[in-house]
């Protein structure tokens, strides 16, 4: 054999198995990680472009009556429901008495019970998805640097120098960071920042490249020289300039000042008759309905193929949506449920009864991915016996206790910090290295370093700032 002949092309068949995104799949990835407010301007807008879907609203501050009962799955005048709310009665077993009634908030969860700043935020989800301690650390500083608007706008050797660090190093922190919520925080520009956002959603392609290394011509309207660029016909263009619209170009905007999105509960936990019990805040959950009633009138009477294809269209893209709401509601329930019977201590004892917990161990139980768990917890809340607080504060990582063995929360040990603080001598302040030593005798390792990133992270001076006297 020659080796021109050994050289020749070779037609062949091959099968490969991969993972196709079909649309219905990506719109429920989308739906479930959408926080309330932004679920209810999603679906409002649906509703003004497809004759077909009705979506009713029910009054936010009705949030923490009884619930009300699942819509049923149909109504007498032709709305449907493809798939209704899940009833929401499952329950955690007995409920003790708690200790604590009546005393007010512990001031941990005071703090997170309002709306948090950006930084703080961002810091708590770091604390709870990074095992890694040198990258959390890393993160964690670059945290501290992102601006009001989310970015994080100096390159990664500037970063690198300013922290004696290498670029490598910082490029890993700096993609943790950008895993964080709000989706688009600590981008280097606006094109990055939107590219995250695109990224979350599964809509990244070429296309969306060459749109965003133009955002000048974006910017200007000239939506001719756009298309001529990018080699695609202007029509192509058109939806994907109205979907840029609605994307945030500043991440970081809804925290802090006096828009900053009140927290309000998606969940309710209660105890009914001795037993703790998990339910949807019915109050914000939307009813999204189904005209077949319309559908069928209309049928009766459109005869143009066009127009027919049309009119089927948006009753399928109706029905999709009322299906990945429905199955929000029941991701969400299911992620709740099992994030309290891990934390059942929390609601008896309160923060310093939390245990460690991951997204991949609730992820586990429910025989689920762990990044549907991450949506399903981002921007949602829940209303405990202490308070509305964020679902990601009940996922925190695990320290080591006396035994070495993981099974003390970090949420616990900074509220246990704040309240050695607390009990302190002014006039003799306790050192983060003390403090380590009371931990130790108390039955959890944790070094002064630590120690020291917690107190800061909680608001706490230094000992020699808190000297008095």
């Amino acid at each position: 054999m020659t080796a021109a002949m050994a050289q020749a092309p070779i037609l062949g068949l091959e099968a490969r198995q991969t993972l196709q995104l079909t649309p219905q799949l990506k719109l429920a990835i989308r739906i479930l990680q959408l926080p309330h407010h932004e679920l209810e301007a999603e679906l409002r807008r649906a509703a003004e472009e497809n004759p077909f879907l009705r979506v009713e609203f029910r009054e936010p501050r009705a949030a923490l009556t009884a619930p009300e009962r699942p819509v049923a799955p149909e109504d007498p005048d032709g709305w449907t429901a493809p798939e209704p709310p899940p009833a929401a009665d499952w329950s955690l077993g007995p409920a003790g008495s708690r200790a604590g009634d009546g005393d007010g908030l512990p001031d941990p969860v005071e703090r997170l019970s309002r709306p948090p700043d950006l930084r703080d935020w961002l810091r708590l989800q770091l604390a709870v998805d990074v095992a890694e301690p040198a990258v959390r650390d890393l993160a964690l500083e670059l945290a501290d640097l992102v601006d009001d608007d989310g970015y994080l706008r100096p390159d990664d050797g500037e970063l690198a120098a300013m922290l004696g660090r290498t670029p490598a190093e910082v490029a890993a922190a700096r993609r943790r960071l950008q895993a964080c919520e709000p989706v688009g925080v600590g981008a280097r520009d606006l094109a990055e920042c939107l590219a995250l956002q695109l990224r979350e959603r599964g809509e990244w392609d070429a296309l969306w490249e060459g749109l965003l290394a133009r955002l000048d011509l974006v910017a200007r309207g000239d939506r001719a020289r756009l298309a001529r660029e990018l080699g695609v016909e202007a029509e192509r263009l058109a939806p994907r300039l109205e979907r840029l619209r609605r994307l945030e170009p500043r991440p970081g905007a809804a925290f802090g000042g006096e828009t900053a999105t009140p927290l309000l509960p998606d969940l309710l936990v209660r105890r009914v008759r001795g037993r703790w019990r998990v339910e949807m805040n019915t109050a914000l959950l939307p009813r999204v309905l189904v005209d077949r009633a319309f559908w069928a009138e209309l049928g009766s009477r459109v005869r143009d193929r066009g127009e027919r294809r049309y009119l089927t269209e948006r009753l399928q893209d109706a029905r999709g949506l009322a299906r990945a709401v429905a199955q929000r509601t029941r991701t969400l329930l299911r992620v709740g449920r099992a994030v309290f019977r891990h934390q059942r201590a929390f609601l008896e004892a309160g923060p310093g009864a939390l245990r460690p917990l991951t997204l991949r161990e609730v992820a586990e139980e429910l025989g689920i991915h762990e990044s549907t768990v991450s949506r399903a917890v981002a921007g949602k809340a829940v209303e405990t016996p202490f308070g509305v607080l964020p679902l990601r504060y009940f996922f925190t990582a695990a320290l080591a206790d006396h035994r070495g063995e993981a099974t003390v929360a970090a949420e616990a040990v900074r509220r246990r910090i704040r309240e050695l603080i607390a009990r302190e001598d002014p006039a003799r302040p306790l050192s983060d290295e003390r403090i380590a030593r009371l931990l130790a005798a108390e039955g959890v390792r944790v070094a002064r370093r630590t120690v020291a990133k917690y107190r800061e992270a909680l608001g706490i001076p230094g000992s020699a700032a808190r000297r008095r006297g």
